[in-house]
C-alpha cells in the first residue's frame, strides 16, 4: 500500500466508518461481519481528506489525462465527485468539471422542453466520463449510472465515453447466488461483480483501497478499530471471523480488477 491508502485506512478506523458487529446483513440479504459507511464522511475535514485521497489515487494512476467530467451516482457518489473535484483543483491546480444525477428529471429552467436526469449540466459533446463512487459489492448502482448516462448522450446527441470507475472500497466479495425458491444458498460464491462489469460493459475499475489490504495494514499496526462498540486493535477472533467470511463469499483475485 502507498502512504496515501495506508492514511485512508487508518481514517477509516478512526471515525468508525469501518467497524464490526455481530448480525449485519447486506442489502443483498447476506450475513457481514463488518460493514464500511463512508455516510459518516460528514464533515467538511472528513470529506475534503477522502477527496483528496480519490484525487491522488487519479492522479498516481496516470487517469486524469483520460477524465473531463467526474461523474457521481446519487446520493453518495454526488458528494464524491464534487469532493474529488475540489481537491484536484486547491491541491493539485487541476479544473474538472462534475457531474450528479437526480431522481427526477427536470424539465424547466435550462432543461426546459427536454427533461435531464442530472444535475450541473456539465455533460458536453464527446466528453469522457469517469463514474466515482463508495463501494463495490454488486455494481448495480453504476449498471444504473450508465443507462441514465447512455440515455442523456442519445437524447442530447453527446457521444460520451466512460472511460472507468474508481471506487473508495472494494469488499472483494462475489454475487449473491440464490436457490430455486428464490433463497440465499449461504456460502456459496457467486460471479466476481466488478470482473463481470468490465467483460460486460469494457469499462476498466480502480480502486483507493480493497478491504483485505485495509484489514491487513491494520492489524499489523494495531490500529484501534469500532469491534462490538470499543474500539481496540483487531484481534484474533475477529480476525478469523472476517477471513472465514472471504472465504466463504470473497473473491479469489492475485490483484484488483485495475488497480
Amino acid at each position: 500500500m502507498d502512504d496515501y491508502q495506508k492514511e485512508f485506512a487508518r481514517v477509516l478506523a478512526d471515525t468508525g466508518a469501518l467497524f464490526f458487529a455481530p448480525g449485519l446483513q447486506l442489502k443483498d440479504g447476506r450475513p457481514t461481519p463488518y460493514f464500511v459507511n463512508l455516510g459518516l464522511f460528514r464533515t467538511g475535514r472528513l470529506i475534503g481528506r477522502l477527496g483528496s485521497f480519490l484525487a491522488r489515487m487519479l492522479l498516481t494512476r496516470g487517469l486524469i489525462s483520460q477524465i473531463d467530467v467526474l461523474v457521481g451516482p446519487s446520493y453518495k457518489g454526488s458528494a464524491l465527485a464534487v469532493a474529488t473535484a475540489q481537491a484536484l483543483w486547491t491541491e493539485h491546480g487541476i479544473d474538472l468539471l462534475f457531474e450528479y444525477d437526480r431522481k427526477e428529471a427536470k424539465s424547466h429552467g435550462e432543461a426546459t422542453g427536454r427533461g435531464s436526469l442530472f444535475v450541473t449540466n456539465a455533460l458536453f459533446p464527446r466528453a469522457r466520463v469517469f463514474i466515482l463512487d463508495d463501494v463495490v459489492t454488486t455494481m448495480g448502482t453504476k449498471y444504473d449510472l450508465l443507462k441514465l448516462l447512455e440515455a442523456e448522450s442519445s437524447s442530447r446527441r453527446l457521444d460520451l465515453t466512460v472511460t472507468g470507475v474508481g471506487l473508495a472500497v472494494d469488499r472483494e466479495q462475489t454475487m449473491v447466488v440464490l436457490d430455486e425458491q428464490g433463497r440465499i444458498r449461504a456460502g456459496v460464491k457467486g460471479e466476481d461483480a466488478a470482473a463481470l462489469f468490465t467483460a460486460k460493459t469494457g469499462i476498466p475499475i480502480h480502486t483507493l483501497v480493497r478491504i483485505r489490504e485495509v484489514i491487513d495494514y491494520l492489524a499489523a499496526d494495531r490500529v484501534p478499530v469500532l469491534v462490538d462498540g470499543t474500539r481496540k486493535p483487531l484481534d484474533l477472533e475477529t480476525i478469523e471471523k472476517f477471513q472465514k467470511y472471504m472465504a466463504g463469499y470473497g473473491v479469489e483475485r492475485t490483484s484488483a480488477p485495475a488497480g
